[in-house]
């Protein structure tokens, strides 16, 4: 196994995470591409992990926290760490030691970046995406919010630990006589791509009767008003996105909603 950095030829393997093989990664590919370009001069850096036989099973994706979802200064942030764990496609990776390798080389090159230190996020449940692991590797808990804990590896003596944004308390604006469907997006997570673009296809059904809105929130001033970089809200109620909605969910809370108009 070897660590190599995102270049060219891989980006659009990086851009579907990985998952070449599903059509819902087709579906949030595109904007998720967008939002790699828009964050690679912004200081975004990505490295994905290659087996022996050349096949990519794994990567990991971190930036600069002042342009990321997390408050704080000087310290870097990953978003995902990623091992393609599906028996479809390229099949399953983890196991292997592909993803200690890639957070090891992602330290090392924030450190050699200037980074005061390295941040992270995870689900304090024993499922996907689990702080625990990165807690098995020196991360220390900084803030938790919900089920998502921030933790942290502090480089440098005068490194000060991160926090969650507060999350804003009132629903977006709605327009009345209309059901509004608002969705806050920030282009970098596939799955809250397709939340997106799912919420967009499903309020198009109901012609004028709805209004569908999105919120970027892939800049520090957005999400530091919302306190989120992805949500999905049906008029002032927020729709549960982890683990992300079915089409058919989605298009059944606006129906509900519809139907009360």
């Amino acid at each position: 196994m070897r660590v190599i950095d995102l270049d060219e030829a891989n980006k659009g393997i990086f851009s579907m995470c990985l998952e070449d093989w599903s059509a819902d990664a087709r579906v949030g590919a595109p904007r998720r591409a967008r939002w790699v370009e828009r964050s690679l001069p912004k200081g975004l850096r990505a490295k994905l992990a290659v087996d022996d036989d050349g096949r990519v099973g794994g990567m990991i994706q971190y930036l600069p926290i002042e342009h990321s979802c997390v408050d704080g200064e000087g310290l870097h942030v990953i978003l995902c760490t990623w091992i393609h764990g599906h028996p479809q496609g390229r099949g399953n990776f983890q196991g292997r030691g592909m993803g200690s390798a890639l957070l090891e080389a992602a330290e090392a090159d924030a450190v050699r970046r200037g980074a005061k230190g390295m941040v992270a996020w995870g689900i304090w449940l024993p499922f996907w995406m689990r702080a625990k692991w990165y807690r098995n590797r020196g991360y220390l808990k900084a803030d938790r919010q919900g089920l998502a804990v921030l933790v942290w590896k502090p480089f440098k003596a005068d490194a000060r630990p991160p926090r969650w944004y507060p999350r804003r308390k009132e629903a977006p604006a709605t327009v009345p006589g209309k059901v509004t469907v608002t969705s806050l997006t920030s282009g970098w997570c596939l799955a809250g791509n397709l939340t997106c673009e799912g919420a967009r296809s499903a309020a198009a059904e109901f012609g004028d009767r709805v209004v569908f809105r999105e919120i970027d929130t892939s800049e520090r001033p957005a999400v530091a008003y919302w306190g989120r970089s992805d949500a999905l809200f049906v008029d002032a109620s927020e729709v549960r996105i982890g683990p992300p909605p079915t089409f058919e969910k989605i298009r059944d809370v606006i129906a509900s909603r519809v139907r009360r108009l």
